[in-house]
């Protein structure tokens, strides 16, 4: 390592060393995140040659200049990065990067779990982390031939999600259900995992699991070196679906994936629709799963979704509210005023926030 080679880290709120490190990410054909927290440079001369930063576990906007590769940079900037994400208090990493740098970052001590070929790989920072989280999840396996699964948000957690599980419960031996885990989005997850768990607790056959980073929130999946959104959708899709059948489908023996009906969102809609691909092809040498649609829950003609529930809450309209939602939700709506005021900001279609909402 040359002398001259410095290494800083540069907080979101260095304006001046931000609009630094987006120029030279947009010369490496990169834009910036902006979940990303905190950034590490490398400089030489004065000049940015390299750099990566942090949004929670995942590391993103790695980029190093192309001439310098293969000086051992990419090592010690990763190493970097691992301990600012270890002070930061994360030690489960991932890292989505370009295919043809699956390689480097595997020096780096990182290993793929899903990739969608030519354009993007997942990465963590263990060899086994995933199978022992699927030796744990096989833990709670169930006997059955039709084993259901139901992924979702829940924010917050609505007639129309009460609905869907009872429905797929009735079809099913058992039915597991998984809690999105990353708080983003208005509700926290532990309130969101304990209306849910309440809203559901008279369903015998019903596995609420907690939520894991397995699951992958669209919040988080990066699009900064991918240029259309359509592509982003499509890698978002793959890479969620093949990690549910390649590895967690198999660990509880799941046999049918069950979702709402879409009769809002395109890109909720699409996501059904890939799912049905991806979960029976051939391509993937896993059991195939079979993808059921269940038609939304209505109240007076209209499909009850949550982010109806997140307009009317930032209206104040509660009486309307007190139709679209179980009881446990509406004693935790009344009961906290800030999370009523912090709907008032907050009237997105849950598909910003993951696929598979209602």
């Amino acid at each position: 390592m040359y002398n001259s080679t410095i290494f800083s880290r540069v907080k979101r709120s260095e304006y001046k060393k931000i609009a630094e490190i987006t120029k030279f990410l947009r010369k490496n054909d990169l834009n910036i995140d902006t979940s990303v927290e905190e950034f590490i440079t490398v400089m030489r001369d004065s000049q940015i040659i390299a750099c990566g930063g942090i949004a929670d576990n995942i590391i993103k906007c790695v980029a190093i200049n192309e001439e310098l590769r293969g000086e051992g940079i990419a090592l010690s900037l990763a190493t970097e990065l691992v301990n600012l994400a270890y002070e930061r208090h994360h030690t489960h990493l991932f890292i989505y990067t370009k295919t043809q740098n699956e390689v480097l970052f595997r020096q780096c001590g990182f290993f793929p779990i899903a990739s969608v070929p030519g354009i993007v790989v997942l990465m963590e920072n263990s060899s086994c982390r995933l199978r022992r989280y699927s030796q744990q999840l096989a833990t709670s396996r169930q006997p059955g031939d039709k084993i259901g699964c139901i992924i979702m948000n829940a924010n917050p957690f609505t007639l129309g999600h009460q609905y869907l599980v009872q429905q797929a419960a009735a079809q099913c031996d058992w039915l597991h259900l998984f809690l999105v885990k990353e708080n983003t989005s208005t509700f926290p997850y532990v309130d969101r995992l304990r209306l849910v768990t309440e809203g559901t607790a008279s369903i015998p056959n019903l596995t609420v699991h907690p939520g894991s980073e397995y699951m992958i929130s669209r919040a988080t999946f990066p699009c900064y070196f991918i240029k259309e959104q359509g592509i982003v959708d499509n890698c978002y899709t793959e890479i969620d679906l093949k990690i549910f059948r390649q590895y967690l489908a198999p660990a509880l023996g799941v046999t049918h994936r069950f979702v709402g009906t879409e009769p809002f969102c395109e890109v909720t809609s699409k996501y059904n629709a890939d799912m049905r691909y991806w979960l029976n092809t051939p391509e993937l040498t896993f059991p195939p799963i079979e993808s059921v649609e269940i038609e939304r829950l209505q109240h007076e003609g209209t499909a009850i979704s949550a982010s109806w529930v997140r307009r009317l809450l930032a209206k104040k309209q509660m009486d309307v509210i007190a139709n679209l939602v179980p009881d446990c939700t509406y004693n935790y709506l009344i009961n906290n005023p800030n999370i009523r005021q912090k709907s008032a900001g907050d009237t997105s279609e849950e598909s910003v926030i993951t696929v598979g909402e209602l």
